[in-house]
């Protein structure tokens, strides 16, 4: 069996996963006039895709260690495809919420379950490009979401959408029980050393160098995925004025950012080393906060900039990994992603409250007005910040050990 064909099969997941977690930006006009949904709701409703997510990952992390992503990744994407017809079906804000929530505790494992077979299936020093290529691959799927999304929701209706898209999940999670392995032929899964306690999470948690990475993946993660996967839409609505379709071409760029720079990261790190790619861009993703707060005109740039920039930081994940074991590899990823997918469930329903707190001075419309998307951006970009000082000690060790 050829590496590349668990490569796309699981490549393939992501762009689905990806699609489902940023498919409400374009939609949350219907969603919030059919349901009367307020910000406060789309955003906490929206994020629960998020909070299944993040909730599944320690326990995610030893099944994958334990029972390899072959038979955890479709196991789990099953969910997903039944949270994909409750949403679709949903007449009610409870029955919107369960089906989200099943959307993401169904896809949780995708990702680290693709990243745990290719640590397997690729040599070391190959895992982080492979890493980021399969990133920017699923980064495709927030261009489903955008333009794509927009015209077939316009045309056939959002819920028809959300009903081929369970069929589709279906399919890809045959496709990877039935046509990939979770090592290579004669590799076994490594397995936890004794003495690692609750699944090994304890060690992992102890390191020091751990807690320099969370926070920026919190914040990194949590504020591409939060932005990119609601509130950009309804930024461009209510502060810029476009429609859904001009809005979907200008989520679009985000989206072609995002991919390019998941994929471009890995290889990045791999030549230049993890800091010299996470500390640039997070700066960059900081500055198109501060723009977007400042009202930027829909141009490509400041779109293509933010979703490249924070995407980069999602080589975080290869470098927690490089810090422990292969046996921890599964705990260690799924316990940064844990904070990555903490940080859209926190960041995407607070952006929410922000905006209705600002509520009183909207527009006839029912829009929300500039001043709250403001406040909400430049919170994320303080946040941001914080996180990008606490991880240079860790950048200055990596420094010392190049010259060393």
């Amino acid at each position: 069996m050829s590496r590349w064909r668990v490569f796309g099969l699981f490549s393939a997941a992501y762009v689905l996963s990806y699609f489902y977690g940023s498919a409400n930006a374009v939609i949350s006009p219907d969603l919030a006039r059919e349901l009367s949904l307020g910000a406060g709701d789309l955003g906490f409703m929206t994020s629960l895709f998020y909070a299944t997510f993040a909730a599944a990952q320690l326990p995610l992390g030893a099944a994958l260690d334990r029972f390899g992503p072959r038979a955890t990744v479709p196991a789990l994407m099953l969910l997903a495809a039944a949270g994909s017809v409750v949403f679709a079906s949903a007449d009610s804000f409870a029955a919107l919420m369960a089906g989200r929530a099943l959307m993401g505790a169904g896809m949780a494992a995708v990702l680290m379950g693709s990243f745990k077979a290719f640590s397997l299936w690729f040599p070391p020093g190959r895992f982080a490009a492979a890493a980021g290529l399969v990133m920017g691959i699923g980064a495709a799927g927030g261009l489903l979401s955008a333009t794509p999304l927009a015209y077939a929701s316009e045309l056939f209706g959002w819920r028809s959408v959300f009903l081929w898209g369970a069929a589709v999940v279906t399919a890809s999670a045959a496709s990877i029980f039935f046509f990939t392995r979770s090592a290579p032929p004669g590799v076994a899964l490594p397995r936890a050393e004794g003495g690692e306690g609750s699944g090994g999470f304890g060690a992992v948690f102890a390191d020091g160098r751990f807690w320099r990475i969370a926070p920026l993946s919190f914040f990194a993660v949590g504020g591409l995925l939060g932005v990119q996967g609601l509130w950009a839409g309804p930024y461009l609505f209510d502060v810029v004025g476009l429609s859904k379709v001009s809005a979907g071409n200008v989520l679009l760029f985000m989206g072609v950012g995002a991919a390019a720079g998941a994929a471009a990261s890995g290889l990045l790190a791999g030549r230049f080393g993890f800091y010299r790619v996470v500390l640039p861009c997070g700066v960059v993703f900081v500055l198109c906060q501060i723009a977007l707060a400042a009202r930027f005109a829909p141009a490509a740039a400041p779109y293509l900039l933010f979703g490249f920039s924070a995407a980069a930081c999602d080589v975080l994940l290869a470098h927690a990994r490089a810090v422990f074991p292969p046996s921890m590899t599964g705990r260690v990823v799924t316990a940064v992603n844990l904070f990555g997918m903490g940080g859209v469930f926190v960041l995407q329903w607070a952006f929410g409250l922000v905006l209705d707190a600002s509520q009183g001075s909207a527009g006839a419309e029912g829009g929300y007005p500039p001043a709250g998307y403001a406040v909400a951006f430049l919170l994320t970009a303080a946040g941001t910040t914080a996180a990008l000082l606490f991880y240079l000690p860790l950048a200055r060790e990596g420094k010392r050990s190049k010259r060393e």
